[in-house]
């Protein structure tokens, strides 16, 4: 029944807004499009500007449906300029909740008022997005933490009674996709269950801000000596489930391309930074910001950090297995070098295609999807077209669909769409390439073995001291007779077998220990 009644409400908000006439040019003629047409006629909200008229059903519907218009926001190449620029407010103007229930819920998770905890306090909130709203602040000082005194501070506060309604809209969801998967092969190898249970996930996660805390943490201690990006500072002491406090980071919006221009950014250093980047969180940690949308991102114009990238919200990140980081950075590498029968190869031994599959066809297929887009400038490509493609093309070779790349897709083309506006100009594709031909070279060549070394050092410095040991105690079942039935001849065999296998043990484990060591000796003299 709650289900129902969700349904009923989604259908009643967009009658409310004047988004049924979109619903209704889908239909054919018939009596669903009539009835249709003559609730048009009576919505209230048909006289707004269709750009208002959908970001107000969007904020209307909730958070989850706020992401979506978020992430399309940032899509200007695939969305008219009226409807973009109201999507836009959805990254940090949703409608705030009370001045007084923010400052109620700021104190129950502190557990003291609020002039206890700060000097000065903003009680009007300067952002508020979909799950949360942030307030400024100046700390005071504690007996164990003087040097926090004067400290400008954000205040990060969640949206109470939000955990229901995104429930709700999740089962929905989950209700969807089991039509979706019983409805045709297609919609099965698309996992929807699977790509719904990655997004019921990262939504949950986002709900615990000691989460974001502690992914806003790593991200900082990642990329603590970088002159390009910068994650601000969080306040253990003052972090819980519902409010965390951090450092307060000074900027203006990289949606704000005029006031940056006026500032006198460089805006074709500012979108390369950008894609190094996100490359770099990709494939060098593993580990990215999956909401990248331009109410997260500013740029700082102070002058010690002028032109650097401030990265905000941190509820949603990604996270990449090893395997999965090899196989999309040497899947990355042959795109970008036109090598496109390694494209169809790695998708062969990934599994992500039958093992069946013919290479050459793949590779053709691929071929006449990506090779278009080479050699032109952003402005002249999009990357949603050229995944749309390799869509249709993946229904052909039946490949399966891995849901833990869905984060990293979607940001891919948040970071194109951002990227396209500061310059179109951009070669996304050179722009990249030496990125991952660095990490290529740092994890699969001889960097990469002798990183292995080291970081394996300590396991083998435990394990080299009892080979002696393990090789005498195989010398000697050796020498033991093998008794067996059928005589003197199995028992001579089974010897001459044992033996064969001691020498190769014994040749293996030698030549293991000397290159071994050989390796250790390299690394601790430098050679590295």
């Amino acid at each position: 029944m709650r289900r129902i009644a969700r349904l009923y409400f989604i259908f009643f908000t967009a009658w409310r807004y004047g988004l049924l006439p979109l619903l209704r040019d889908l239909l054919k003629p018939g009596i669903r499009r009539g009835f249709l047409t003559m609730l048009c006629w009576v919505s209230p909200g048909t006289h707004l500007p269709r750009g208002e008229r959908i970001r107000l059903t969007l904020e209307a519907l909730g958070p989850i449906f706020v992401k979506f218009g978020q992430v399309l926001s940032t899509r200007r190449d695939l969305l008219p300029e009226d409807i973009a620029n109201e999507l836009a407010k959805l990254q940090d103007q949703v409608p705030p909740f009370s001045n007084e229930e923010s400052r109620r819920l700021i104190e129950k998770d502190l557990g003291q008022p609020i002039e206890d905890v700060f000097i000065g306090f903003d009680a009007s909130p300067v952002a508020s997005a979909s799950v949360a709203q942030v307030h400024f602040g100046v700390l005071r000082g504690t007996d164990k933490r003087p040097e926090w005194e004067g400290r400008a501070v954000a205040i990060k506060v969640l949206r109470p009674g939000i955990l229901p309604v995104i429930n709700g809209d999740l089962a929905l969801m989950y209700d969807l996709a089991k039509v979706i998967e019983k409805s045709s092969e297609d919609g099965r190898r698309l996992k929807p269950r699977e790509n719904v249970a990655e997004f019921d996930t990262y939504l949950h996660d986002e709900l615990d801000l000691m989460r974001e805390a502690a992914n806003a943490s790593q991200l900082r201690r990642q990329f603590a000596d970088s002159q390009k990006l910068m994650i601000p500072e969080m306040y253990w002491d003052l972090c819980h489930t519902n409010v965390i406090v951090m450092e307060r980071m000074y900027g203006i919006s990289i949606g704000k391309t005029a006031a940056l221009r006026e500032a006198g950014v460089d805006f074709k250093k500012l979108a390369a930074d950008g894609v190094e980047i996100f490359f770099t969180q990709v494939f060098e940690y593993g580990f990215f910001h999956a909401d990248m949308h331009p109410g997260n991102i500013m740029i700082s114009l102070e002058p010690e950090t002028f032109g650097r990238f401030i990265s905000l919200d941190f509820g949603i990140v990604g996270a990449l297995s090893e395997t999965d980081k090899n196989y999309l950075a040497l899947n990355f590498l042959a795109f970008f070098n036109r090598d496109y029968r390694r494209v169809a190869e790695l998708h062969i031994e990934s599994g992500w295609v039958p093992a069946n599959t013919r290479v050459e066809e793949l590779e053709g297929a691929v071929r006449s999807v990506c090779e278009p887009y080479f050699d032109r400038p952003l402005k002249e490509i999009s990357l949603g077209i050229v995944l749309m493609r390799l869509f249709q093309t993946s229904r052909r070779f039946k490949v399966e669909f891995q849901p833990q790349l869905t984060l990293l897709q979607k940001t891919l083309l948040n970071v194109e769409g951002l990227a396209r506006q500061l310059d179109p100009d951009l070669d996304l594709w050179k722009t990249a390439k030496p990125i991952l031909e660095r990490w290529v070279s740092k994890q699969l060549g001889w960097r990469g073995l002798l990183d292995g070394l080291k970081e394996e050092a300590p396991t083998w410095a435990k394990i080299l001291p009892t080979l002696p040991r393990l090789i005498a105690d195989t010398l000697a079942q050796g020498r033991n007779p093998v008794k067996d039935q059928n005589g003197e001849m199995e028992v001579l065999k089974a010897l001459l077998l044992q033996e064969r296998r001691t020498h190769r043990l014994l040749a293996g484990a030698l030549l293991f220990a000397g290159g071994f060591l050989a390796g250790i000796l390299i690394i601790s003299l430098g050679f590295y």
